[in-house]
């Protein structure tokens, strides 16, 4: 199949995920075209399958704001009739989803038909989409996308619930490329680096913002430190940072805490990290927390969102309601105070990360690619 995805080329979930699903797809013989305004920050162009196509804005005194959506359509029509592209998979439902719908329609007035994929990840439908403004808009894109995904069940739920969709939904999990994050061989820091032999490593990543419940973070881990020996490692930059470091002082425990900033050794620090904290407000899917579970660290998250989907209560590590900062601890020093049951969370946490395997999920978009090519192909 020959495909284009379009998706913001950023370090965000969203964006990780596109580009990891179009080189596997590439992987498998399929033609891939990125088509967005800047060279997603995970694509290495050195497949012959694999294609980028950048989106240029001209800036024009005129506009306040530049019309990306208008160039982007104008791309997609442009890079389908060049390189006879066969399906439009869009990640964010605004403006991705809106654009290729324009795209579709000027197409279609030159006896092109072409089908939409739509994958819905979670702001752009409980944040930004659910903003009066664009509501109408994002309700309009996702009913005339041909197919619609979502990256958990609570994030079809949430946008059943938001907008009137009179389309189904299908639920296709975010994943993991496991041999990628397995590959050991790769790491190079030493575990010394970052804490002392009896002590446990405990991690959080993400980008510092308000939903990620950054103080309740350092709150678990004063409880942990109080009862065994341990280091936080938090990795990552945002909003919430100072107030972190403020906190760590206050709570005198800022030698057992190191903030790395946004860090391109995650994989390192994973490798060597016991246990991981995902305390969040809610979560669409939890990608963080896979990415963990993949190095074989378990999960003290709260239940919120489309967590429970991936953390397994009592298997993978333990869920707690938003908030409940003392159940969280309670529940990390009960994994971390015996060898034996961290070993067992360890192993649970890998299995666990197993099922969402890029390779197990990658068939389930290639069955809805074709479905929805041979759909539009057929007569009248």
């Amino acid at each position: 199949m020959r495909i284009a995805i379009v998706c913001y080329p950023t370090f965000g979930g969203s964006g990780v995920v596109a580009t990891e699903l179009g080189l596997e797809l590439a992987q498998r013989g399929h033609e891939i075209h990125f088509i967005t305004y800047r060279q997603p920050v995970r694509l290495a162009l050195l497949s012959p399958n694999v294609h980028y196509h950048e989106v240029n804005v001209p800036e024009y005194p005129l506009f306040h704001y530049q019309p990306y959506e208008l160039a982007l359509s104008s791309k997609l029509v442009d890079m389908v009739k060049l390189y006879k592209i066969e399906l439009l998979h869009v990640h964010y439902a605004i403006p991705h989803a809106y654009a290729g719908y324009m795209a579709k329609q000027m197409l279609k007035d030159e006896g092109i038909f072409i089908p939409m994929v739509t994958t819905l990840h979670g702001t752009d439908i409980t944040l930004v989409g659910n903003h009066p403004f664009y509501k109408p808009a994002v309700s309009f894109s996702i009913n005339k996308s041909d197919v619609v995904t979502s990256v958990s069940k609570s994030l079809k739920d949430d946008t059943y619930k938001l907008f009137n969709i009179k389309k189904d939904i299908h639920v296709i999990p975010n994943f993991i490329e496991l041999n990628k994050h397995r590959n050991e061989s790769s790491i190079s820091c030493q575990r010394s680096v970052m804490a002392k032999k009896e002590e446990r490593i405990v991690t959080h990543i993400s980008n510092f913002r308000k939903v990620k419940r950054i103080p309740d973070i350092i709150k678990i881990f004063y409880k942990i430190q109080q009862q065994i020996p341990a280091k936080l490692m938090m990795v990552g930059d945002g909003p919430e940072k100072i107030r972190a470091e403020q906190l760590c002082a206050e709570l005198g425990i800022e030698d057992k805490v190191i903030f790395f900033g946004n860090s391109n050794e995650i994989d390192q620090i994973l490798s060597y990290s016991d246990l991981f904290l995902l305390p969040s407000e809610t979560e669409s899917f939890g990608l963080a927390a896979l990415e963990a579970m993949a190095w074989s660290v378990p999960v003290i998250s709260s239940n919120s969102g489309g967590l429970p989907e991936v953390n397994f209560d009592g298997v993978s590590g333990y869920l707690s309601d938003v908030g409940n900062v003392d159940a969280m601890a309670d529940n990390a020093i009960k994994i971390l105070e015996s060898e034996t049951v961290l070993a067992e969370f360890k192993s649970n946490a890998l299995n666990v990360a197993k099922q969402f395997d890029i390779k197990n999920i990658l068939p389930l978009y290639e069955k809805l690619y074709q479905e929805a090519i041979e759909k539009t192909h057929q007569p009248l």
